[in-house]
């Protein structure tokens, strides 16, 4: 296993600040470490004055000091910053970063709504898996209202409504007891913002809606559903029902009955009445909560950075000439040039793509587009068990720069390179490497049983591959020119190697080539 890389997210929203810690082991394993959050309401002040105050300053320094302190504490090596809604709209926003850097060494970076929805939705699909994809994002934080209505993972519509929680109570002056004229004025408020900016309006039905934030999950604990795909839910009608009871108590009575904290209290009301508004204008009955957000989001990214390679592989003369004296040897043999220099290409794609996940060296990249050359070399022999005669063409014949452990390697790649045979011990390749080579060979065997069912139709399809990653799963979105079907399916009888050896599912979706 790799050593791990302790990295933090920080969400300053307009509510609250939060940090989360963890260890990332690889773009698939992350780990919490810690979660901390200091309550700054940096939204209060500047709903109704678009600054933020010096107090507003001085509480956001020693806020973000201790998030440093804590940071260093941890061996926190990388880390992103970002400020949401309240911040975006504050006019000294810019003197607020730099002081903010002055005071903590932090670098703070102010994102706008369209990276804010990205992030959510990126939290949601790691934690959520291929199995469960929503049809519905919402995130209602104390400045706005994303939504995202999706198409697997292809954003339909998209909207962000000003009428965040806290942004509502400032404006209207809300902060307790509600009645019900100015509860029908928050749900006009929200209704008014959907009709203008969720057009055609969405009719969601059963399908999977997700909601992050607190607001939600605090009320799913005032109205809780029946567990969807795993996930606690809130039950809309339930919250219809509790809702006068939320909105005739005033801030602290909702403390003592709800079980919450101030600064949760005072916007629950609102909070309510906007799930519920936006509930109906859906036509949804339930949102699960993965209990995720921005800061998972950002986890993600900074994990899948820290785990993938930067600069651009350069191979140097040796590895160069193990190309040219393969190619040549595969060439003599009569391979199918097309399809083979296909599957070399996906190949290496996928070796790239997959960095993250796989932590192999860079020669091993080499000797992947070897074993992708080479893999249907046997074919000269008998098309019948042509994987083993390839195994030893590969490990016999006349092939300039492939020498020693490389030849291991590459001709075993040759012989695992479809569902017929798998890493055996009496192999004559296999059985020739040492453990930590075995393990070298089985995931580029893996990555190149990939990539050859991708060419499974040998007509050239698919053309590019992207990888994604999720909670226990790596998705690769492929964009095929025509019609892949019979190649996808190939290549999700093909997996198994690949998921035994990363300890993870694969999945596979096909879009147009772009």
């Amino acid at each position: 296993m790799s050593e791990p890389v302790h990295i933090a997210a920080i969400d300053a929203g307009s509510n609250a600040v939060r940090l989360s810690v963890a260890r990332a082991y690889s773009a698939l394993d992350i780990e919490p470490v810690h979660v901390e959050r200091y309550p700054l309401r940096l939204g209060e002040s500047v709903f109704v004055r678009p600054r933020f105050s010096e107090e507003i300053f001085k509480k956001a320094a020693k806020a973000f000091r201790h998030f440093r302190e804590l940071m260093d504490d941890f061996g926190v090596t990388r880390y992103r910053a970002v400020a949401t809604s309240a911040t975006r709209e504050a006019r000294n926003r810019k003197v607020f970063v730099r002081r903010i850097k002055q005071k903590s060494g932090i670098t703070l970076e102010v994102i706008n709504a369209a990276e804010e929805s990205r992030l959510g939705r990126e939290a949601v699909w790691a934690a959520l898996g291929p199995e469960a994809p929503p049809r519905c994002i919402v995130d209602l934080g104390g400045g706005s209202l994303e939504i995202s209505i999706l198409r697997d993972r292809t954003v339909e519509q998209g909207a962000q409504l000003a009428v965040g929680t806290v942004r509502l109570m400032t404006t209207l002056e809300l902060p307790g007891v509600i009645r019900l004229a100015e509860a029908e004025q928050v749900r006009r408020y929200v209704r008014a913002l959907l009709e203008s900016k969720l057009v055609p309006r969405p009719n969601l039905g059963e399908s999977i809606a997700v909601a992050l934030g607190g607001n939600a999950e605090t009320l799913a604990n005032v109205a809780p559903g029946p567990r969807q795909h795993g996930l606690p839910t809130m039950e809309l009608s339930l919250l219809r029902v509790r809702l006068p009871d939320i909105l005739r108590r005033d801030v602290r009575e909702r403390m003592k009955a709800y079980a919450v904290r101030r600064d949760r209290a005072d916007v629950m009301g609102v909070a309510a009445i906007t799930f519920l508004t936006l509930g109906r204008y859906l036509n949804l009955r339930t949102f699960a909560l993965p209990g995720v957000g921005v800061r998972e989001g950002l986890l993600q990214e900074i994990a899948r950075e820290a785990f993938s390679r930067k600069e651009p592989h350069r191979y140097n003369a040796a590895a160069r000439q193990l190309l040219v004296g393969t190619r040549s040897f595969a060439r003599r043999m009569g391979y199918e040039q097309q399809h083979a220099e296909h599957v070399r290409e996906l190949s290496i794609q996928l070796f790239d793509q997959l960095q993250a996940v796989h932590h192999l060296p860079a020669h091993a990249r080499v000797l992947l587009e070897a074993g992708a050359l080479l893999h249907d070399t046997g074919h000269m022999i008998s098309h019948r068990g042509h994987h083993k005669h390839g195994e030893y063409l590969a490990l016999n014949g006349d092939i300039a720069g492939l020498e020693g452990r490389d030849r291991a390697v590459a001709a075993a790649l040759v012989r695992y390179h479809n569902r017929k045979s798998e890493p055996a011990g009496h192999h004559t390749a296999y059985s020739s490497l040492n453990n930590a080579d075995q393990r070298v060979t089985r995931r580029l065997a893996a990555i190149l049983r990939i990539a050859e069912a991708l060419d499974h139709s040998h007509r050239q399809r698919v053309l590019k591959i992207r990888a994604s990653f999720q909670r226990g799963a790596v998705g690769l979105q492929v964009h095929a020119s025509g019609d892949a079907r019979e190649d996808l399916r190939d290549a999700h009888r093909s997996a198994e190697l690949f998921e035994k050896e990363f300890h993870v599912r694969l999945y596979f979706r096909q879009s147009s080539a772009e």
